[in-house]
């Protein structure tokens, strides 16, 4: 997977790119732009990656990121396989940082929403009743004139930068700077979301990033701040607990399903990933 520059399209009448998308699956690719991009997810369940922090995604996340972040959505497996009855459904917001002119923001007034463009490098989550506020004011965007679109928008932007209903998604702040370096992580990262379910061993990553294992290790860990093993690890175990929580698959195949050929192995990593059972995770959700 190649690092995507993509280009946002925003009408020349207005400042603001507000729709909703209906589609079989979110955009798959990696991808960063200059815009700040808002999204709610109506319908659609994955994996979100977000600067270096990798998680599961569902209906009615509300994520706000910021300026040429790395970001991808990518829906679960089944979302690929033209099934009729999965749709991914999203409303999404794009604007440029100077969309209000740089001043606007130096205002005192705005001190707070400054700062919160900052925390926006790392991602946010948005959450409780701030979620249910700014969704709210999404829809009114959707059909809202240009210029009410203006004063919606900072409002969103108010009422999420004085909430404590919000969290980070990464640990660091990161924005695309080297081409040639987001093409070996992403070319890393769309291995490993391809192949989790099957043994990789280091050799074989290393090689997908052009590095001698030892130097890919090293590599690794300063792109992600965890070991190779433990991403690893952490990406089979959302596996795991999404078969757990939607299927009525034994564990004893759920194991080999999500890359595992050993089950003590697997309820070991279980337990200290998740902090339960397998079994006992299973049971929230009967």
């Amino acid at each position: 997977m190649k690092p995507k520059p993509l280009k946002v399209s925003i009408a020349p009448s207005t400042t603001i790119s507000v729709r909703f998308d209906a589609l079989p699956y979110f955009y798959k690719e990696l991808h960063f732009h200059p815009e700040i991009e808002i999204v709610l997810v109506h319908k659609g369940t994955g994996t979100q990656f977000v600067g270096n922090t990798l998680k599961r995604f569902k209906d009615g996340d509300l994520t706000l990121l910021g300026s040429n972040v790395p970001h991808l959505w990518k829906c679960d497996d089944a979302y690929f396989k033209q099934s009729k009855k999965l749709k991914a459904e999203a409303t999404v917001i794009h604007f440029l940082p100077e969309t209000f002119g740089n001043q606007f923001w130096s205002l005192p007034e705005n001190e707070k929403i400054k700062q919160l463009f900052e925390h926006a490098q790392h991602g946010i989550n948005i959450i409780k009743q701030t979620k249910v506020e700014v969704a709210a004011l999404m829809q009114q965007m959707l059909q809202a004139s240009a210029t009410e679109r203006l004063i919606l928008l900072h409002q969103l932007l108010h009422i999420i930068s004085i909430s404590k209903h919000r969290k980070l998604i990464s640990s660091k702040s990161i924005a695309v700077a080297n081409t040639k370096e987001n093409n070996r992580f992403n070319n890393v990262l769309q291995y490993l979301t391809n192949h989790y379910t099957e043994p990789i061993d280091l050799a074989t990553i290393a090689k997908v990033a052009h590095l001698t294992p030892p130097a890919f290790c090293r590599y690794f860990k300063k792109r992600t701040k965890q070991s190779f093993s433990t991403f690893l690890k952490l990406l089979r175990m959302q596996h795991a607990c999404k078969l757990l929580a939607e299927t009525d698959m034994p564990v004893g195949t759920i194991v080999y399903e999500s890359g595992y050929n050993n089950v003590s192995n697997f309820n070991k990593h279980f337990k200290e990933v998740i902090q339960q059972t397998p079994l006992t995770y299973r049971k929230q959700f009967n």
